[in-house]
């Protein structure tokens, strides 16, 4: 299994850190190339690759997370997805001005969703903030809580194992229509929430 992580920002960095921390191989790419990711690669050590877009894009699981602007670009003229799984880590605001961005009645997934034609999109690792998805997952004697949803049950399923190995607490909310507007940000109303499983 080979994890590709498109954009190098606050959450795509915290990602690479989460997956570093347990010696979990994957490679990151921005828009300004390989040679511009050296000193997070240093920092994380050698689980981590920087990459150009187009290779991380062709990993079984690939994590975008990109401002919401720049999605048009960070996706322009990739290879067909055939069937990969990606996960949908982005929310629908303006940087950095934290604005909502109008998506017409859509879920922010559904938009994204469009630009990935034959891909398992699975909506995950956006609703809680880089610092706490880059610190470990022990919070308050217990497991931080992850949500996710999805339409593709192994995706969501192989997501859910990938959020175990990094030591958090999975929720399945079930569609990615329905499931994901619950932990959206803004609007959601489980967006932002710092919940701990225990025991």
């Amino acid at each position: 299994m080979t994890i590709g992580i498109i954009g190098a920002g606050a959450i795509g960095s915290a990602l690479a850190r989460a997956l570093a921390r347990h010696n979990i191989p994957a490679m990151i790419a921005n828009r300004r190339g390989p040679q511009t990711l050296a000193a997070l690669v240093e920092e994380t050590g050698p689980a981590l690759t920087a990459v150009t877009r187009e290779q991380a894009a062709q990993a079984d699981i690939v994590f975008l997370a990109v401002n919401w602007s720049a999605l048009p670009q960070a996706l322009a003229d990739l290879p067909p997805w055939q069937n990969r799984i990606v996960i949908d880590a982005n929310n629908a605001i303006e940087a950095p001005s934290f604005r909502a961005v109008p998506l017409g009645g859509r879920t922010s997934s559904e938009v994204v969703a469009e630009r990935l034609p034959g891909a398992r999109l699975v909506k995950a690792f956006n609703h809680l903030s880089a610092p706490l998805l880059s610190e470990p997952p022990e919070s308050h004697g217990g497991q931080r809580v992850l949500f996710y949803a999805g339409d593709d049950a192994d995706a969501k399923q192989q997501v859910a194992a990938l959020m175990a190995q990094l030591g958090f607490a999975g929720l399945d909310l079930g569609g990615l229509v329905a499931g994901g507007a619950l932990f959206q940000f803004p609007g959601g109303p489980l967006a932002v929430h710092h919940l701990v499983r225990l025991g």
